[in-house]
């Protein structure tokens, strides 16, 4: 096992003092943003892509270091119906730049697209009735996904890349472990999972059991916790839509591991 954390975490901080940090608590390395729903503070894609002496600049930084970039991450929606074409140019990009620096892991989301062709709006489907919601889902898997996902493969195979690591989240058409091995056996052993527990809490999973179930299809993994409110939960229940930042009220928020 290898530790090390994501570089928007640091966001506030210069890139050479994040890598200065993950020295200095003697991990193995980090996991860099490079855009979508990062404003990627420490990785410019653009300069990345104009040549070889950032790439190179970027590496000598981590290896000066002892470090290792443990993947890159373009986590975002690529096949939102109305921005989803800039941020997969952005995912895209970053597999490409991977495989140019040698990084064989990246992390993203599986994409979420509308309901139906024109619509301008993501649609999570988590309900079975009534009977509209599996048109849906046969559409968003079979004409949206499933060809988008293979063209991806296809890139990543390209470009040296190994391991497209899906993170199990809300909002997102991959989001628990039956979606991920769907994927995963239509797909390819280049799928796997960025396993983050505290998305399956707020979702009603177990993630030990996450884990037996996934093996080795498990790539990577984020260590975030979430707080389960009780007296909330019990009127509520864990289908929140309140403001992430109102803790008191919400049936469930993110939590940092150990608090």
């Amino acid at each position: 096992m290898k530790l090390g954390f994501v570089s928007d975490s640091l966001a506030q901080l210069s890139f050479e003092e994040v890598l200065d940090v993950a020295a200095e608590l003697g991990l193995d390395g980090v996991e860099v943003n490079t855009g979508n729903w990062s404003s990627a503070p420490h990785f410019d894609l653009e300069r990345m892509k104009a040549g070889p002496q950032a790439r190179t600049a970027f590496l000598k930084a981590f290896a000066s270091r002892g470090l290792e970039i443990v993947a890159l991450n373009a986590n975002g929606n690529q096949l939102h119906p109305v921005s989803g074409g800039t941020q997969s140019a952005c995912l895209e990009e970053t597999i490409r730049i991977a495989g140019e620096i040698g990084v064989k892991k990246v992390c993203l989301m599986s994409g979420l697209p509308s309901g139906a062709p024109g619509e301008k709006t993501p649609n999570w489907i988590v309900s079975s009735w009534p009977p509209e919601t599996q048109t849906i889902l046969r559409w968003q898997w079979e004409d949206v996904l499933l060809p988008y996902w293979h063209g991806l493969a296809k890139l990543a195979k390209a470009s040296g890349v190994d391991q497209l690591a899906i993170e199990l989240h809300g909002n997102q058409l991959v989001y628990n472990v039956p979606s991920l091995l769907r994927l995963r056996a239509e797909i390819g052993p280049v799928v796997g999972a960025n396993l983050d527990p505290s998305h399956l809490f707020w979702m009603g999973a177990d993630p030990v059991a996450a884990v037996d179930a996934l093996g080795d299809a498990i790539f990577h993994v984020h260590a975030k916790d979430t707080f389960l409110n009780a007296p909330k939960q019990a009127t509520t229940s864990l289908l929140e839509n309140g403001s992430l930042m109102d803790i008191p009220a919400r049936s469930w928020s993110y939590i940092t591991l150990g608090f």
